[in-house]
């Protein structure tokens, strides 16, 4: 999955790869490629560790931030504001209407989900809301990234979903 990521006023496209469980394949910009195991330490925290074998680990805590799409990241004693797929959001109504193929919609962060919008079958438009998940007392209502109809519901109410996890499939 790649994701546009905005910090301090600049773009980066980062994509990220699962291999296994609790690991993933990280490209950042500058063909920069990273191993990353995560595991969570807490309600709001994980912990990385960068190219297994290293000993390379850091611990970060996400939580949700004052606008759509954007979420503080506290590393070493900073937090910081990071959009991710801001320019997808702020594209405008059609922004998803030309995505090509499955697009997954998968839960920003770990949390529970509260509600299901959609049922398998069902036809979306772009940016429609498809399930509700509660993240750290918020609830989040996730949208659909293009026109299309829900191939797959992989969750219920009242699932506990990690970071990642694919909730619906639009096609």
């Amino acid at each position: 999955m790649t994701f546009e990521v905005e910090l301090d006023g600049k773009r980066r496209a980062v994509s990220v790869e699962p291999t296994g469980p609790g690991r993933f394949r990280v490209l950042l910009p500058g063909d920069v490629r990273r191993v990353v195991r995560a595991e969570r330490t807490g309600e709001f925290s994980l912990s990385l560790v960068l190219d297994e074998g290293s000993g390379a680990g850091r611990e970060l805590t996400v939580a949700p931030g004052p606008s759509n799409g954007e979420v503080l990241v506290g590393l070493g004693g900073r937090t910081v504001a990071v959009s991710v797929d801001g320019r997808r959001r702020r594209g405008g109504a059609d922004a998803g209407r030309h995505a090509a193929g499955e697009q997954p919609v998968v839960a920003p962060m770990p949390g529970r989900v509260v509600r299901v919008l959609v049922g398998a079958g069902d036809e979306v438009s772009a940016r429609q809301g498809v399930v509700v998940v509660e993240a750290m007392k918020m609830e989040n209502e996730l949208r659909s990234p293009k026109a299309g109809r829900i191939k797959e519901v992989a969750v219920a109410p009242g699932t506990l979903v990690e970071a990642g996890r694919v909730l619906i499939v639009v096609e």
